[in-house]
């Protein structure tokens, strides 16, 4: 049976986690708004180094996720925490985003030059 310091122990890391990931997951969301801005005003060097600049947030996110997960694979148990579901549902939500408007950049670029080649 755990002991009361371990609980909060336990609590405290796996807060504190969550917080890394939704951190850096809402960075780059921010990151992908910038992006589109970018490409809307048909800066595409701007709007790649913007998504680009996602990514790195997303794998930031992506490694303080995967120590959690290396824990509990190494044996550390964890109680059920809505926070940390929250976070990880933050984080692949956003990283789907990333990738989408990763498309639609690259999209938006072609069209974009096909229109100047007409």
């Amino acid at each position: 049976m755990m002991e009361e310091t371990e609980v909060l122990e336990e609590e405290n890391e796996l807060i504190s986690v969550a917080m890394q990931i939704i951190l850096h997951a809402g960075n780059g969301r921010t990151k992908t708004q910038e992006a589109i801005k970018y490409a809307k005003e048909q800066d595409f060097e701007a709007a790649h180094d913007a998504l680009k600049e996602a990514k790195d947030h997303i794998v930031l996110a992506h490694r303080s996720q995967t120590a959690i997960i290396q824990n509990e694979a190494a044996g550390k148990s964890y109680q059920p925490s809505l926070l940390f579901t929250h976070a990880q549902d933050h984080l692949m939500t956003i990283t789907s985003e990333v990738n989408m408007t990763r498309d639609l950049v690259d999209l938006f670029e072609v069209v974009m030059k096909k229109q100047e080649t007409v």
